[in-house]
């Protein structure tokens, strides 16, 4: 009887790092990962020997030293003088602020922007699929006009058009004024929009922008408690095969909180009004940011269009004739059938088009919006001579709110993806 005796494995050896498949992979991986190092220490050692011989430092410090310059638009105090109520406060008048108002300012028209130009982009698209010729062709000359066209071109002509078409702040003057405002409540001139702002008699903190900070933590709040609601109709929905109606209670627990809080801090309405030679109170939009978020929004949106028509369009036939005969009208299968199956084709291109509308919103210094490309990636550096410190501070700004966008849309894009059971 013959015995079945297994060969003497050997040891390992170093030639196996190169000739064995289970270890080649892992040999040229470390082998990048150290030319990649060595390279990179290579252009560190590099930037500081041409600093050194410049007679510069890689030091921060610049953006805790006073900013000279004023800032036009913004949503938190800043003030060159360095006074706020009567006392001295030197962070309100630093580089670190003036480039926290150029951020914010920069978010405000990144989100504006995207939400204007999903509306504008969802609607052109299901209109360029419409039946009626003339809609069709209307959609498509405003999606392949904005497409061709530079969007800094549409931003100075947006500009131009709102500068020069527009009334005077002394047309509003007189007993028989050339210009009104509408609705006795907004303003529009070539100084830009003055719409009523939002004022607290008894405000929960000093700063103003905290007292907002503290609503919109109260409306994610509500918007995530929103989203545990209508995920409890569908587990029900799924259980019993009807699903509970929740609109009142979403449309409840979104305002209610906000309201309440609003009331407590005694929220109540400023209207603009002609003083002098312009209008005071409310709030100031100025012409740039109305052209850059008109632009951006009018640009992006054609693109969107091109990916929800192209959505739709990837959704089988069979879906709407199966709800037409189901009894549906257009309007329905487009809003219950057709346009959710479609998301899961829309969602990634969609994640593109607002990146890109926030790196495009960098155009902004074309007609002086101060934008963080215009305070710190612009008058910042050419006042400190930090470029270096500067722009890589620029770059990791656009790099984290791009990485931010992504996870977001990704997140949302996982929960309508189908799920295999």
């Amino acid at each position: 009887m013959s015995v079945m005796t297994e060969p003497p494995s050997q040891g390992f050896r170093l030639s196996q790092l190169l000739y064995d498949t289970r270890y080649r992979s892992l040999t040229i991986q470390v082998v990048a990962m150290v030319l990649l190092m060595l390279m990179l220490s290579w252009l560190l050692s590099n930037v500081i020997h041409n600093l050194q011989e410049l007679g510069k430092d890689f030091d921060f410090g610049f953006l805790w030293s006073r900013a000279g310059y004023d800032i036009n638009q913004r949503l938190i105090e800043y003030n060159t003088s360095c006074e706020v109520n009567g006392e001295i406060v030197n962070s309100v008048c630093s580089h670190a602020r003036a480039a926290t108002v150029g951020i914010l300012n920069t978010l405000l028209v990144a989100v504006l922007g995207c939400a204007l130009a999903t509306v504008l982009g969802v609607i052109a698209g299901v209109l360029r699929l419409s039946n009626n010729w003339l809609v069709a062709k209307l959609m498509a000359v405003y999606v392949e006009g904005f497409r061709n066209v530079p969007l800094l071109l549409w931003i100075i002509l947006i500009f131009a058009l709102m500068t020069e078409s527009m009334p005077a702040p002394r047309a509003f003057r007189g007993d028989t004024p050339e210009a009104s405002m509408i609705l006795d409540a907004i303003a529009v001139t070539n100084r830009g929009i003055y719409i009523p702002g939002i004022n607290f008699a008894s405000p929960f903190f000093d700063s103003g922008y905290l007292n907002w900070l503290l609503i919109v933590v109260v409306l994610i709040a509500s918007i995530y408690a929103i989203t545990l609601i209508n995920h409890s109709a569908t587990v029900k929905q799924e259980a019993t095969g009807i699903r509970p109606t929740t609109w009142y209670i979403n449309l409840a627990v979104f305002f209610l909180p906000a309201g309440i809080l609003m009331v407590l801090m005694g929220a109540h309405l400023n209207f603009p009004y002609l003083k002098g030679f312009n209008f005071t109170e409310g709030v100031h939009l100025r012409n740039s940011l109305i052209a850059l978020w008109i632009a951006l929004s009018l640009y992006t949106g054609a693109f969107i269009a091109e990916i929800v028509r192209a959505g739709i369009m990837a959704i089988s036939k069979g879906q709407s004739e199966a709800a037409y005969a189901l009894g549906l009208r257009p309007g329905t299968t487009m809003n219950l059938v057709i346009l959710p199956q479609a998301l899961r084709v829309i969602i990634p291109p969609l994640i593109s088009q607002y990146l890109n509308l926030t790196k495009n919103s960098s155009l902004a210094i074309a007609v002086g919006y101060m934008d963080v490309r215009s305070t710190l990636g612009g008058i910042t550096i050419n006042q400190t001579g930090r470029e270096l410190e500067g722009m890589l501070l620029l770059g990791l700004f656009y790099l984290v709110t791009s990485l931010v966008i992504s996870s977001a849309m990704n997140f949302y894009n996982n929960s309508v993806k189908l799920k295999e059971r």
